[in-house]
């Protein structure tokens, strides 16, 4: 046990590396990049810190190029979940009675760990499997990562020091415990940052948890776990597995011992898991904590005082990069008809010098989407536009799947601002644009507001103050991070906690202490040094 009160190191954000051309920081990553290019991956499951094998394989392959074999990862049973579970159970006391200290010093271990040797392989890794450019990867899994990593490490012990006040005579305390039981994990493919950070948040506060991960990021949740290794995360705090999806959700949130879920993914499978927790709360010994981060259909909009450079430059970034699959994606903007002729051309000038190929070559912007299913889902809503009669494809709209799953960034223009694409998340490069008449401002912003269920990220451009203070107050619900002239993505840890409500998810801010308090149960303690011995009060005389 510890023999003081100690101070963690301060948190900063790290440092994003520029890879500016023929930099020896590019050079190093695109030659580990080829490298692991070239091997055959074979990825097992983690169970109480063991490599687990199967006897199926699941052939993995990359987004940008379909046909190039990269290996199998070995998915697992019903019984791998049960043993994923029993696993975690018994690890959690001796977790749970480790100092704070010493499960600090593992995620700190492990933030160094990225920030220097896993670097370059963290950031190959996401490049290969999830179709990442190198300014991408690095935003995410290595400066978003350890940024987590080390400003939770703070966080906790901020909630830890959050003290109650004591009267004469007592001592008050507040103990943050865990939660009594394991907890769940569910991780997207489109960040890798989110994907470590869901599972270790939790067992930084003392939790146990199986973590299932999206079947598009084996690989960097591969190299995740190996730094968790290194840093030295005991057995069994952290389990990950490969399973089938709704199988493994239902045997889960079935267990009487199941605390907590952690989850970023798609609207309908979260309300899905929602719904299976109320069918199964008589069966739990505690309320289940249900954090979730989910869908965005992500505005801007725009005044007539907006500078269209700004706009064009903020819809290039905010909708394509990452080939608009962040959740806090622009994918619908709201633009003044003063303003659309410039807006349009500048953006069009933009886009003609867009490149988009493999990660491999550092000069492309846009890369593949994830999977087929992504790029049929893609080409089907840029075939409807050229077929409309209230939409047109303004920009982009080619597909190519011969040997990758690329698609061109792509502008629709509509007349309908209920059309298809401005209302349903596509999560893909796909922008719509619905141009209004200036002096319907008031009447947009209620439009932005009422079209879709989301309530992720969006952004307004205006100079003129009162237009802005409208628009703060009139979209006041319909985003949880909410950009003022600047785009809707890009939300860093400590920052701006990144969340939002409605369809969109709990809100409860990855990035911030609040999150870290959601795997938290708190007992309140009250000690009286000197205890009355006459149960007689002052008022009986």
């Amino acid at each position: 046990m510890s023999k003081a009160i100690s101070q963690v190191p301060f948190a900063v954000n790290e440092p994003v590396r520029a890879y500016e051309p023929g930099s020896p920081e590019v050079k190093s990553l695109i030659s580990t990049y080829k490298k692991m290019w070239s091997e055959k991956w074979e990825i097992p499951m983690f169970i109480n810190g063991q490599a687990v094998t199967t006897d199926e394989k699941v052939a993995i392959s990359s987004p940008q190029d379909h046909k190039h074999d990269l290996g199998f990862y070995y998915k697992g049973t019903m019984q791998h979940v049960d043993d994923a579970i029993n696993t975690a159970l018994a690890a959690k006391e001796k977790w749970n009675k480790l100092g704070w200290e010493h499960r600090a010093a593992i995620f700190l271990k492990a933030a160094e760990l990225i920030a220097g040797p896993y670097r370059d392989r963290l950031n190959a890794a996401t490049m290969i499997g999830q179709s990442k450019n190198v300014h991408q990867a690095e935003i995410d899994a290595a400066c978003e990562f350890i940024d987590f990593l080390r400003y939770n490490v703070e966080f906790m012990t901020e909630i830890y020091s959050e003290q109650p006040v004591s009267d004469a005579g007592i001592w008050n305390r507040s103990e943050y415990r865990p939660l009594e039981g394991f907890c769940f994990a569910v991780t997207p493919f489109n960040f890798t940052a989110i994907a470590g950070n869901l599972p270790t948040c939790m067992a930084m506060m003392g939790n146990v948890v199986v973590w299932k991960p999206s079947n598009s990021q084996v690989l960097s949740a591969q190299v995740i776990m190996e730094v968790l290794i290194e840093a030295g995360l005991p057995a069994g705090v952290i389990n990950l597995i490969f399973t089938d999806g709704k199988e493994t959700a239902e045997k889960v949130l079935a267990h009487p011992d199941f605390a907590g879920l952690h989850f970023t993914g798609s609207t309908s499978v979260f309300q899905g898991m929602w719904k299976m927790i109320g069918d199964n709360i008589h069966n739990y010994k505690t309320y289940p904590r249900i954090v979730g981060e989910t869908g965005g259909k992500d505005f801007v909009m725009v005044h007539h005082t907006a500078n269209p450079a700004a706009v064009a430059t903020a819809l290039v970034r905010g909708a394509f990069e990452y080939q608009g699959q962040k959740c806090s994606a622009a994918s619908r903007a709201y633009i003044p008809k003063s303003l659309w002729a410039e807006v349009k051309e500048i953006m069009g000038a933009q886009l003609k010098t867009v490149k988009m190929g493999s990660p491999e070559d550092p000069s492309n912007f846009v890369n593949a989407v994830i999977h087929e299913a992504s790029f049929k889902k893609c080409k089907g809503y840029i075939e409807r536009a050229a077929q409309a009669s209230d939409a047109t494809v303004i920009f982009g709209g080619k597909c190519d799947d011969s040997k990758g799953w690329f698609v061109e960034p792509t502008v629709i223009e509509t007349t309908n601002p209920q059309y298809e694409s401005v209302c349903e998340e596509i999560f893909g490069p796909i922008l719509t644009v619905y141009v209004y008449e200036d002096a319907k401002w008031a009447e947009t912003l209620k439009l932005v507001d009422q079209t879709s269920i989301y309530s992720l990220t969006g952004s307004i451009f205006a100079q003129d103050r009162y237009a802005i203070e409208e628009a703060y107050n009139a979209l006041e619900n319909a985003a949880g991070n909410f950009y003022i002239n600047d785009k809707p993505t890009g939300a860093v840890v400590g920052q701006q906690p990144f969340g939002g409500a409605r369809a969109s998810g709990t809100n409860d801010k990855a990035g911030s202490k609040m999150n870290l308090l959601r795997w938290t149960s708190v007992r309140s303690i009250k000690e009286t040094f000197v205890s009355p011995k006459d149960y007689k009060y002052p008022y009986l005389g």
